[in-house]
């Protein structure tokens, strides 16, 4: 049985791929979850493809973990179709909640379930600012990350009733330079009225690199856990 193992989702870019990377640098065992792998498979990283916004597949996957420590980081999301509500699709919405509410949830259950010691787990969700922050034309995005939070308060509050103590954090990592970014600033300026302002945060160079929040998120998970579950990556 391994020591520790990191299971990350969304790892084919942004700030999943970078993790990966990092942590392979750092020696560590990694098990990558998404549609598609950018890394070879070898006795240090396994993957399992899985489409998180397909919640059949969330629940039929299968991921065996032989880890005395676990540590999921829930990464995988998206923004969606950046429109009003009034003009947007209702299955989009379903899908934006299944990949960024709802699979992390389930994620957590199989993985915290499959964990013997509670103690050993370590819960990290990608959240966001937007979470905190309405922003117009992102609506399903915001109530997503909102969501999140919630139940990752939840989780947290109800394992203390039951006496157990698993590392929890919530994520705002920032704006970062992802694909993600690269939708954001080509959409049409009659659907998002805050385009410019993220125009302005690439052409003056704003944006945190996937590799520098990749860096920061793993030095905060090295520290002794203080029992806080929110953090903001910029304020670190």
């Amino acid at each position: 049985m391994i020591q520790k193992i990191y299971i990350i989702t969304g790892i084919s870019s942004g700030i999943g791929k970078a993790l990966v990377e990092a942590l392979l640098q750092r020696g560590e065992t990694i098990i990558g979850i998404g549609r598609n792998n950018p890394f070879p498979e070898n006795s240090r990283y396994t993957f399992y493809a899985c489409d998180l916004s397909d919640l059949e597949q969330v629940r039929a996957l299968h991921a065996p973990i032989h880890a005395e420590e676990v540590v999921l980081i829930n990464n995988a999301g998206m923004l969606g179709t950046v429109d009003r509500i009034s003009q947007n699709n209702e299955i989009e919405y379903e899908k934006i909640l299944n990949l960024n509410t709802i699979a992390p949830l389930i994620l957590t259950q199989k993985f915290y379930q499959g964990t013997p010691k509670k103690d050993n787990f370590t819960l990290v969700n990608i959240s966001s600012g937007a979470a905190k922050s309405a922003i117009p034309s992102w609506s399903g995005y915001c109530a997503s990350k909102s969501a999140l939070n919630m139940w990752t308060d939840c989780f947290v509050q109800e394992e203390e009733e039951l006496g157990n103590h698993p590392k929890v954090y919530c994520i705002a990592p920032g704006v970062i330079d992802t694909p993600m970014q690269q939708q954001i600033r080509s959409v049409d300026p009659e659907s998002f009225s805050s385009l410019k302002r993220f125009q302005e945060l690439k052409s003056n160079n704003k944006l945190f690199t996937p590799q520098e929040t990749a860096e920061k998120l793993i030095r905060l998970l090295s520290l002794e856990y203080s029992g806080k579950t929110h953090y903001d990556l910029r304020d670190l």
